[in-house]
């Protein structure tokens, strides 16, 4: 009995990579750490240009930093399961290690929706206002910006490991992903969970809901801003300047409705269908965000083809 109340008390939890597909891991698992090894590296390059290259020091790249950052959260937040997994096939974790992985998951992924958008309203103020443009968003007003975005969801996700700690598991239960989600770990409890699962959904409208909105409104604004102005080469240029934020924007937002969207209504789905689609949320917008921007963003890119150039002469 003892024996017992103990494993309630402590419970385990097994991580699932793509069932059915375990002897092709060794393979499966070469893609996977490509798109660790870019995604760290990239976001890494992306500081490393904006912290050395003192032309960058403006607002749109200290917002674009905040980024990279989180990217680099995510990933190796992600990574030690992942690997866990994939290359040495161990499925447990203990239940303190899956909360602290589900909290610093959502909470990198609501960072991230926040900085996408203070980066929208960066672009606004720099196409309406061009000229008051550092004057407004000076250094105080992006540090400001960045505790409030890293304190709003710090605080936000808290409860949740909270609520979903009171609750009782099963001696052992096994999870969708490899990796711990709020929503997997919910519908692992033998106990009520209408609390979190009620306090989880005003989590997702009160941060990413309400940033995708507030987006939304955003380039009405920039489009309404760009119309204005006369000359039609001036407004091709103004919306230049947003199509790598478009793009980072759709990134992030285009997996999570398609993980969104399969699991509403795809019940029927192979499993592995759910397990991809996880992984394409979290392992593709840290991988994409320093590629979009490199490539799109004149001054990051010749800035990294100028370092290149420098380290083979």
């Amino acid at each position: 009995m003892s024996v017992f109340n103990s494993s309630v008390l402590y419970p385990r939890f097994l991580l699932t990579g793509l069932s059915g597909l375990e002897s092709r891991y060794s393979l499966i698992s070469i893609p996977i750490f490509l798109v660790y090894a870019t995604s760290i590296v990239g976001n890494i390059t992306i500081l490393v240009i904006i912290r050395t290259e003192s032309s960058l020091h403006q607002p749109m790249y200290y917002f674009l930093s905040m980024l990279a950052l989180t990217d680099l959260g995510l990933s190796t937040t992600t990574l030690p399961t992942m690997f866990s997994v994939f290359w040495f096939h161990a499925r447990e974790i203990s239940f303190n290690a899956c909360l602290v992985q589900m909290y610093f998951i959502h909470v990198f992924s609501i960072i991230e929706s926040a900085v996408l958008l203070a980066m929208a309203f960066d672009r606004f103020v720099a196409i309406r206002e061009p000229l008051r443009y550092v004057t407004i968003l000076t250094n105080g007003v992006i540090i400001g910006i960045g505790l409030a975005i890293a304190v709003r969801a710090l605080a936000l996700v808290f409860p949740a490991s909270f609520l979903l700690k009171r609750l009782q598991y099963r001696p052992v239960n096994i999870l969708s992903y490899p990796f711990c989600l709020h929503q997997d770990l919910i519908k692992t409890t033998v106990s009520s969970r209408w609390v979190s699962s009620i306090y989880g959904l005003m989590v997702v409208i009160c941060s990413m809901g309400l940033d995708s909105v507030l987006l939304l409104l955003s380039y009405i604004l920039i489009l309404g801003t760009v119309l204005s102005i006369a000359s039609k080469t001036e407004r091709i240029k103004a919306l230049n300047t947003c199509i790598s934020h478009i793009c980072a924007v759709l990134t992030f937002y285009t997996p999570m409705i398609g993980l969104s969207m399969i699991r509403r209504y795809g019940q029927n789905a192979s499993p592995i269908v759910h397990v991809l689609m996880a992984n394409v949320y979290l392992l593709v917008p840290p991988l994409m965000n320093p590629i979009v921007y490199s490539v799109k963003t004149k001054q990051i890119r010749d800035r990294i083809l100028r370092k290149f150039k420098q380290q083979k002469a």
